[in-house]
């Protein structure tokens, strides 16, 4: 039989129409604005946003918006897969100490650890670091400089090695430190700045009352008073921000606290919902619709103080998810995407060395890939614990696998589906916060209030690939 009959009776569709067949899928969703519904690609992220009343138009076979989709359609399926799987390490999230002096509650890190781990010396910390430059230097484009963040546990608890670490590596890495703040001193906070190294801070409310609940010292103790210290001593240096866990004990206090940052002009936040790797988090979950209803409040609140003050607030991984939808290549967290950046876009090395995708698993011996100084970075991310993370796609979960949102938020998180829901294929644990905070971001793209949300020149290495402005015939 000829080639050609037989493709004609094979019954395979030619794909020329929308939704069905094998033709692309473009739904259509309620983005509760009173104008505008979404219209979403779920396999490419492309979107567009039509005039409820002029929907129809848009599946006529003749529109010009049908056709100029139609013809950037495999184009946008290659951006996607390219950001989805060619992505090269970039960063090192670096835990130099088991150790914390904190005994938060809802911490991913095993008790024991936290109260008795180990510490890496100050020559095993060096010895890291070159490790670390020889393999990025290996994989990465000259000029490129790679990101170490120190993480924790608490850093700051190996403070001289740290500093050290950061003189001796300056000209090659850009460096962060996560730090709950306690350990800051005038002398540390001096040092932070004349390197320009990034500091991230941990507070989870606006009044010690609130902030007490989560985190405190093993005796019990506050350290609010302390972590507002060093906030206030922050001002006006640029390269920090703060992370709120957001739990059941302070969702409600959320916009406050975005009240009380602004007023300390803290330039960048996170509310992050908290991850839910361990019983203690599980314990103060919030509940999605309940947790949502708070957030939202509190990216209303800095769209207000923006139009007050002139002064952003920018909630980045509210950010994030607004990047994703305008401009997916263009996101700076790689968490919501599928597969999320753990193990592709950076990994996480222990204090004794040991290496795995991600912080949120160094409590879960399973997925230790190997040892930075007894294997090959290389064969470490492309062993068996590794590749349990980076071949987690959305496309295999459910009810991921058909919404048309998966792209937007890409179904985290790893960690806490595998140890919260039971395996690397079952979901994480805020799937509605995610989708209201889409449904929100839509609804600002529409009435065009996006500025106070993203950071000033966040689009300079941007195009545009496809405006579509009209649903003529």
């Amino acid at each position: 039989m000829p080639a050609e009959q037989h493709s004609i009776t094979s019954g395979a569709s030619r794909g020329r129409y929308i939704n069905t067949g094998n033709g692309p899928v473009l739904q259509p969703i309620d983005i509760n604005h009173p104008d505008y519904a979404a219209l979403i690609d779920p396999d490419s992220a492309f979107w567009s946003l039509i005039l409820k009343q002029e929907m129809g138009t848009v599946f006529d076979q003749k529109s010009s918006f049908l056709k100029q989709y139609l013809r950037k359609r495999n184009q946008f399926l290659e951006e996607m897969k390219a950001l989805r799987f060619n992505a090269l390490p970039q960063a090192v999230y670096f835990n130099p100490t088991e150790r914390c002096n904190l005994n938060c509650s809802y911490c991913y890190l095993p008790e024991e650890q936290r109260s008795s781990g180990s510490h890496m010396s100050k020559r095993q910390l060096l010895k890291a670091l070159d490790h670390l430059k020889t393999y990025f230097s290996r994989t990465l484009p000259k000029g490129l400089n790679p990101l170490i963040v120190f993480h924790g546990a608490e850093p700051m608890l190996v403070r001289d090695a740290m500093f050290e670490g950061i003189d001796a590596f300056k000209d090659y890495f850009r460096f962060g430190i996560q730090t709950n703040g306690t350990l800051l001193d005038d002398e540390a906070i001096e040092f932070i700045k004349t390197r320009n190294v990034g500091l991230g801070l941990s507070l989870d409310g606006h009044i010690g009352t609130v902030a007490d609940r989560t985190r405190k010292t093993w005796s019990g103790d506050s350290v609010f008073k302390k972590v507002v210290d060093v906030l206030e001593k922050m001002a006006g240096y640029d390269n920090y921000n703060v992370i709120c866990t957001a739990t059941a004990e302070n969702m409600s206090a959320l916009p406050r606290v975005v009240d009380f940052l602004h007023a300390l002009e803290v330039p960048v936040a996170m509310l992050n919902p908290v991850r839910c790797t361990r019983q203690g988090a599980r314990d103060i979950k919030p509940l999605d619709h309940e947790l949502s209803r708070y957030y939202l409040r509190a990216l209303d609140r800095t769209q207000e103080l923006f139009q007050k003050t002139n002064r952003k607030l920018v909630i980045a991984n509210f950010a994030n998810i607004l990047i994703a939808i305008i401009a997916p290549a263009a996101r700076v967290l790689m968490c919501d995407i599928s597969p999320c950046g753990g193990g592709r876009c950076f990994f996480a090395v222990a204090a004794n060395g040991d290496m795995f995708p991600c912080s949120e698993f160094l409590g879960v011996p399973e997925f230790k890939g190997g040892n930075l100084f007894r294997n090959k970075i290389d064969d470490v991310l492309t062993s068996d614990a590794f590749c349990k993370v980076t071949t987690r796609k959305v496309e295999d979960i459910e009810p991921c696998s058909h919404c048309a949102i998966r792209h937007f938020c890409g179904s985290p998180c790893p960690a806490e589906a595998y140890e919260m829901n039971g395996g690397m294929d079952k979901i994480g644990a805020f799937c509605e916060l995610y989708e209201e905070q889409v449904r929100y971001a839509m609804r600002l793209i529409a009435d065009e209030k996006t500025d106070a949300y993203l950071w000033d020149g966040w689009d300079q290495n941007t195009k545009k690939s496809l405006d579509l402005t009209t649903l003529s015939l």
